[in-house]
């Protein structure tokens, strides 16, 4: 019998086995496959799966709100490259609980974020599902090739860099589990986890900005969505605790649920926020650059050294948390 094996290593084996096209500018192992459009021009690709009873849950998950997920998630891995989306395909395996009115309800959502970010669904398939419903969406982007930004190019010395309050969706679906979901004052950490908003507009400043070195979108937590940076950069990064942004609803829901703030910030996923790196002398130029262009404040969080793995310094101590966040099979 052969030993189980988690996400990182199926994503490993099957990226050994696919090797890499010529044809290609990024394969397996970022947001986003990425080849030639034309001159000077390329393509953004990337797909990504929601399971019922995995990804959501439909006693607390409403049809809408599930569309405007399941197209909002993709759309992030292209702001999490700088690209602008521009095409959608959707593919459906649906059980016989899924009747007209959830299907039209769901699609509302679904093609109402699409319009917000001026993407056109092309396509896709439908099929009976078994126990559980899977949802699938592939969205097509594009960008100027000299604007492209990977999760390779960190370098030591750089500063590590995130948009937004961290752990907000991690504490929405634990108050989603505890039944309060609709507690009016939870609503912004609620609609984090059912709800969530693709930095596109951001993503394409810090693009066409020319000084980040590497990013990606927090889709799984930032000590291993920053271990990802690492390992494709051939770096370490350590983060201080006490830098990391956590809103003051965050912590009173921390109190309710009984968990930790900085662990939802750490592990916790899908806050779909962006996590870059910039060398120190561009960071008050490019947080000038930010507020200006969107109103939005960036929260240095940590340092990108020399060495491997992921560190996090708090009360005086400094721990590694590599692929500490969510995966798969583990």
């Amino acid at each position: 019998m052969s030993r189980p094996v988690g996400e990182r290593e199926i994503i490993a084996r099957i990226r050994q086995a696919a090797g890499n096209s010529g044809d290609l500018l990024v394969g397996i192992g970022d947001d986003c496959a990425v080849y030639k459009a034309g001159p000077d021009r390329i393509s953004l690709v990337t797909t990504d799966t929601m399971v019922e009873g995995v990804h959501f849950d439909r006693s607390w998950h409403p049809p809408v709100a599930l569309g405007r997920k399941a197209a909002a998630v993709n759309i992030s891995d292209i702001a999490a490259m700088g690209g602008q989306p521009r095409f959608a395909l959707l593919s459906l395996a649906l059980t016989s609980a899924f009747g007209g009115q959830w299907l039209d309800a769901f699609m509302a959502g679904f093609l109402a974020v699409l319009a917000e970010y001026g993407v056109v669904l092309i396509g896709g398939d439908t099929v009976q599902g078994g126990h559980e419903s899977v949802l699938s969406v592939t969205v097509l982007g594009e960008m100027d090739e000299a604007e492209l930004i990977t999760r390779k190019g960190a370098r030591a010395g750089d500063v590590v860099l995130v948009s937004g309050f961290l752990g907000e969706a991690a504490a929405g679906l634990s108050l989603c589990r505890l039944g309060l979901s609709h507690d009016s004052g939870w609503q912004p950490l609620v609609s984090a986890h059912l709800d969530p908003v693709p930095q596109v507009a951001l993503g394409r400043v810090l693009a066409e900005s020319g000084v980040v070195h590497a990013m990606q979108d927090l889709s799984d937590g930032l000590a291993t969505d920053l271990a990802h940076i690492c390992t494709e950069s051939g770096v370490a990064a350590v983060v201080v605790a006490d830098k990391i942004p956590l809103s003051p609803l965050l912590h009173e829901a921390a109190k309710i649920c009984g968990q930790s703030p900085l662990d939802w910030a750490l592990a916790g996923g899908e806050d779909y926020q962006l996590l870059f790196t910039v060398g120190e002398q561009q960071v008050a130029e490019l947080s000038s650059l930010v507020r200006a262009q969107t109103g939005r404040e960036l929260f240095a969080v940590g340092r990108i050294v020399e060495g491997q793995g992921v560190f996090i310094e708090e009360a005086g101590q400094r721990r590694e948390i590599s692929y500490r966040g969510y995966e798969h099979f583990r």
